[in-house]
């Protein structure tokens, strides 16, 4: 059976925030992977093309992503939306001369605007989605992208069959430099084979929002929905579970899940504490665990190989290597720091870009976050095809082949596409479905395949 490769050119066969957290890792044996990286431009460079974008969706993400996109010096915000009108006003207060509306119809009939980023709910994804679609906007759906997998594959199915824009998914942590920079050792052969993986999430929240109404008080509170949400897995889960599919270059075949209601005994129907077991081919296996009750020990992700383990957290990616860790020639020029039985490696890469320190030793400049490169990535991505398909002429609206050749010669960023978006959400999906269920759900190969 042939695997597809990837970015990299890797087939899955190929190999089988702060100081504190950063102390911790060396003492550990630790080995900090810091990249060459190219930052998302700021608003004090010249020259640099803008293009407009209009946020759907006002709630705590959505704010997030408008924060961000003023960091972007490549966006140049055109619109707000959202139909609940107290989130509209406290974002759009700080935005005065920036359209606003509550109503999403109105953003997409305005040709000027050019891209569209998605936060809403995730029940709601799908209509908008399809509908910036077939408007001709470039599309950034946040993830998961739907809350079925018929609204999902809808999505996917539209966005496929519309290649004069750009979708992206909110999948970011593809479009990190630091976890690409490690995503090459792992690649190397540097972890050995991959044996096993787990991440977990910690944040002690209820989920639960006020509002005047009850009406809009369900509204608000869709998350703890059983109807409308995937859940600790589905809503958070799925970006690291994918983190792990990605590093793998494969799919879980299967997951077993548990889920209990463990401190918010409020009436809602959504687990705040659970647990799933992901079955991938060769035996791996990767342990997950959420919770909304406790806060103890935050976020993190690690892969473990028989040579070494690759752990990321606080946006930081780590090599821990085993005392029989054969040596591959750079652990040579590293500095090398003793714990117990082991050598933890610093690989400090002096001209990164997020790390290095101003002359005269100033602290770092700020760090650069994985949603600022997605977002980044997807705005430039944007603008290069629509460069692209002007300076293509008319041509290309009369001859299907030569619109294909030309969508070759687009540079592309790291983005995640419909295609990672859907197999993401599949597994959010099951994930979520097991857990619920209590039972062991398999996922078939052509689950993941869109016609």
């Amino acid at each position: 059976m042939n695997e597809e490769k990837d970015e990299l050119g890797y087939n899955r066969r190929d190999f089988l925030k702060g100081g504190s957290v950063a102390t911790l890792m060396t003492m550990l044996g630790g080995v900090e992977l810091l990249a060459q990286t190219n930052q998302p431009a700021k608003p004090d460079d010249l020259h640099v093309q803008k293009t407009t974008v209009a946020v759907i969706g006002l709630g705590a993400w959505g704010r997030e992503i408008v924060n961000a996109l003023h960091g972007i010096n490549h966006a140049e915000l055109a619109g707000l939306c959202d139909s609940y009108e107290a989130w509209l006003k406290r974002t759009g207060k700080d935005y005065s001369a920036v359209f606003q509306t509550k109503n999403y119809a109105e953003i997409l009939a305005k040709p000027e605007i050019k891209t569209v980023i998605i936060a809403t709910p995730t029940h709601l994804h799908k209509e908008i989605a399809i509908a910036a679609l077939k408007a001709g906007k470039h599309v950034y759906c946040e993830m998961p992208l739907a809350h079925t997998l018929e609204d999902a594959r809808a999505i996917a199915e539209a966005a496929k069959a519309t290649p004069k824009v750009i979708f992206q998914a909110g999948l970011q942590l593809r479009s990190d430099e630091g976890r690409r920079y490690a995503l090459e050792f792992f690649r190397s052969g540097a972890i050995g084979r991959p044996v096993m993986a787990r991440a977990q999430w910690h944040k002690k929240s209820s989920w639960r929002l006020s509002a005047g109404t009850p009406e809009r008080e369900k509204a608000l509170n869709w998350r703890l929905d059983k109807d409308l949400s995937l859940g600790l897995a589905g809503e958070v889960g799925l970006h690291q579970i994918d983190q792990t599919n990605w590093f793998l270059n494969a799919m879980p075949v299967a997951v077993n899940g548990f889920g209990t209601i463990a401190l918010y005994n409020d009436g809602r129907q959504v687990p705040d504490t659970v647990q799933a077991v992901l079955e991938y081919p060769d035996g791996v296996r990767m342990v997950y665990d959420a919770t909304l009750a406790n806060s103890f020990d935050a976020a993190y992700e690690v892969v473990c190989g028989g040579y070494a383990s690759i752990m990321v957290r606080d946006d930081r990616e780590w090599l821990f290597q085993e005392v029989d860790s054969p040596q591959m020639g750079w652990e040579v020029y590293a500095r090398k720091e003793s714990f117990y039985k082991t050598n933890g490696i610093v690989l400090a890469a002096n001209a990164s870009k997020l790390v290095a320190k101003a002359k005269g030793g100033a602290a770092p400049a700020p760090e650069v976050t994985p949603l600022q490169y997605a977002l980044d990535n997807f705005l430039q991505n944007s603008m290069d095809l629509d460069n692209t398909l002007a300076a293509g002429g008319d041509v290309i609206d009369a001859d299907p082949d030569a619109l294909k050749e030309l969508l070759k010669t687009v540079k592309k960023r790291a983005a995640a596409g419909f295609k990672e978006g859907l197999q993401a959400t599949i597994v959010g999906i099951k994930t979520n479905e097991a857990i619920v269920s209590g039972k062991r759900v398999e996922l078939k190969p052509e689950m993941y395949q869109l016609a």
